[in-house]
């Protein structure tokens, strides 16, 4: 299948999915709204729908990766329902410590070991696995950084697949797959009619990672790749900082 076809079939199952979800709205509208940053009232149907088209995406690759993907926005959409007041790994830890498991704890561990599960979907020699677990887990975290914003972080994922789409292969296909989803959204996070949310914005991250990881640069590569993603996760605060000072 060729990129351009991989993209255009993404796009229009997610836009497929948020009109889906945006005609029958199950367990009422109430519980697909959400107050943005500004206070404008926004739907969350682009997540959920985002997350599915991202699985079947990274799914043609490996039916068990896009599996994978399936239980990275569960852990997301389970932080946007019943999502605490919390922010950082240190503080939902420092619950965890204290006998408190908090939405965040699930998310960590839930999408930690999924990323893992992808990784060793994707790849053949066991510290292969691990890195790219790393990258993918990481990848997924670093997008939901970006998510403070209309914009940002869909916007950072068009950005960061684009070389992707110029190598050959599932890579290649993975980055378009995955290009089309953040594309389908876009406009109406922008607008500010929908945010993606943690649903969208985890595994639309996961499924960059898992296009990074098919896409080739051996070992180095995913060596550098996770240091990169480990990197964002310690300096979280000042990557949502930047992406909020963007224009």
């Amino acid at each position: 299948m060729s990129r351009s076809t991989s993209l255009a079939i993404t796009a229009a199952l997610t836009r497929a999915g948020l009109a889906a979800l945006r005609a029958t709205a199950p367990g009422g509208r109430e519980r697909w709204e959400r107050k943005n940053y500004a206070g404008r009232t926004v739907e969350l149907y682009a997540g959920p729908a985002a997350a599915l088209a991202a699985a079947a995406g990274v799914g043609r690759v490996s039916p068990l990766a896009g599996a994978a993907l399936v239980a990275v926005g569960a852990c997301g959409a389970y932080d946007d329902v019943a999502g605490d007041h919390r922010r950082g790994f240190r503080a939902h830890l420092a619950a965890l410590r204290d006998g408190e498991v908090t939405s965040g704890a699930v998310k960590l561990f839930g999408i930690s070991a999924a990323g893992l599960l992808a990784g060793a979907a994707l790849k053949e020699r066991p510290l292969d696995k691990v890195l790219a677990g790393v990258v993918i887990a990481g990848a997924a975290h670093f997008v939901n950084l970006m998510d403070v914003r209309p914009g940002r972080a869909a916007g950072a994922v068009l950005a960061l697949a684009a070389p992707g789409l110029l190598r050959k292969g599932p890579g290649a296909d993975m980055a378009a797959a995955t290009s089309g989803v953040a594309a389908a959204v876009l406009p109406d996070d922008l607008r500010e009619r929908a945010m993606i949310g943690d649903t969208g914005a985890h595994a639309l991250g996961a499924a960059l990672g898992a296009a990074v990881v098919v896409g080739g640069g051996g070992r180095i590569g995913l060596a550098v790749h996770a240091a990169a993603v480990v990197a964002a996760a310690v300096c979280g605060d000042r990557v949502s900082e930047l992406a909020r000072s963007l224009v």
